[in-house]
């Protein structure tokens, strides 16, 4: 058995198909890149300049090099591409018409949906590219607060930002478990907690090709905590994403089970054309809320990605 189906095995009984998901899960990642609307005019002009006309799109722009270009079922603006070895080396990378990231990481952006000029708090920012698309999403209006304990990490973040175009956002390197309660409150919050990073297994790096169980164990008190402090700068009707790119139920609802109150509503969503599990309400003899049926777990296996988790929470008023 090698480090891939080791990492897995505890998961057989939760998975339709364990056979598929080891198999996808030794297979690389798809490259997937998404146009960036701040930069509509920029597209134009390019388009227009290599005899395309003007309604094309960064995926067309892409296509006339002669790359294979797929647009994503579920998200408009995305698509899946094949044939570059090195995308952060296009133009239409460095001029800051599109950005890559990890197809099943633009999720947790679509099911938080902050709205234009809200106020929003991505609190494990690093290295930005949720952050990216929820500040576009808004249209450059209101306010996101990026935030990140180790600011090195953060450098990525204000580099892409300035790339992007993107001005709505403030970026604070402060230790989440001390963040200021008066800095709030937050109309949306987007709490992608540091993780065993199960889910990265197709990750062509060797150092996520092994997780070891105690990494998946030792990090609930840490997520825990974060979402505590979080909840507490999440106004009264408030929506909070709780994510993790890992598969762990100590990670995702156990943590959720411990951490909220009745203050809290974990609340069901769907987005159509990505497929997803429903979370588990017991696991490892332990009943837990009821509501944990609505966490969203996304095996890789499902839609050729890599692995993610995601629950969308409410804070339920005070009359209500």
């Amino acid at each position: 058995m090698d480090d891939t189906a080791r990492a897995l095995q505890r998961y057989k009984e939760l998975v339709d198909d364990w056979d598929a998901l080891v198999d996808v899960s030794r297979r690389p990642l798809p490259l997937v890149v998404w146009q960036n609307p701040l930069r509509r005019t920029h597209v134009e002009r390019l388009a227009v300049g290599v005899g395309l006309d003007r309604g094309a799109t960064v995926g067309d722009l892409l296509a006339t090099r002669g790359y294979e270009v797929e647009p994503l079922a579920w998200r408009k603006g995305a698509w899946r591409v094949r044939g570059v070895d090195k995308p952060g080396r296009t133009l239409e990378h460095y001029l800051g018409l599109m950005h890559v990231q990890e197809e099943v990481s633009l999720a947790p952006s679509e099911v938080l949906a902050a709205k234009a000029g809200e106020a929003v708090l991505d609190f494990c920012a690093a290295p930005g590219g949720k952050t990216a698309c929820i500040a576009v999403g808004m249209r450059n209006t209101g306010t996101v607060v990026a935030n990140d304990l180790r600011p090195q990490r953060l450098r990525p973040l204000r580099s892409n930002c300035e790339r992007l175009g993107i001005l709505n956002v403030v970026i604070t390197p402060i230790n989440g478990m001390r963040f200021p309660l008066d800095a709030g409150p937050f109309d949306r919050m987007l709490l992608d907690v540091p993780c065993s990073c199960e889910g990265n297994l197709r990750d062509s790096r060797p150092s996520t090709r092994r997780v070891r169980h105690s990494q998946v164990e030792g990090r609930g008190g840490l997520q825990a905590t974060l979402l505590g402090r979080a909840w507490k700068l999440l106004r009264p009707g408030g929506v909070m994403v709780y994510s993790t790119c890992t598969f762990a139920p100590e990670e995702n609802e156990l943590v959720l089970d411990y951490a909220l109150g009745e203050d809290a509503v974990i609340e069901p969503f769907e987005i159509a054309g990505l497929r997803h599990d429903p979370g588990v309400t017991r696991w490892a003899g332990k009943d837990l809320r009821a509501d944990c049926a609505n966490l969203a777990r996304y095996w890789p296996h499902h839609n050729n990605t890599g692995g993610f988790t995601i629950a969308r929470i409410r804070k339920v008023a005070a009359n209500g």
